[in-house]
């Protein structure tokens, strides 16, 4: 099998350095269950990058692609387990945002408390 490597010159292709050394390789549109080793063979929405406007870059090149591994292709558990996990990351959010939301609601609460009982107590 001749497999599609990643498309490093596909539009919506992006590469992250973090300062810790981690980089990120990845397709912005969430077609590549194989990323960061492979783009889909015929990917529907793959279009050449023109131009890179307005982006800064650095003195690096993209690194290497990692080692792939030898399971990599045999089957669609990779993606399984990415879509699995995402699902678990998306189900999450909706709760935290609500108890972040209740802890900055609570905060306000108590200051306008304070402040109207400063302003009386000077009365």
């Amino acid at each position: 099998m001749n497999a599609m490597p990643m498309r490093q010159d596909c539009k919506y292709f992006e590469s992250r350095t973090y300062p810790s050394g981690d980089t990120v390789r990845k397709c912005d549109l969430d077609l590549a269950p194989e990323a960061p080793w492979r783009c889909p063979d015929d990917c529907p929405k793959f279009e050449r990058r023109l131009a890179d406007v307005n982006w800064s870059h650095g003195s690096l090149v993209t690194p290497p692609t990692p080692t792939e591994p030898e399971s990599l292709g045999d089957d669609d558990s990779i993606a399984a387990l990415l879509d699995a996990a995402e699902d678990v990351v998306n189900a999450a959010g909706p709760g935290i945002r609500a108890e972040v939301e209740a802890e900055r609601d609570e905060k306000s609460r108590g200051r306008g408390l304070r402040r109207f009982l400063r302003r009386r107590g000077k009365e």
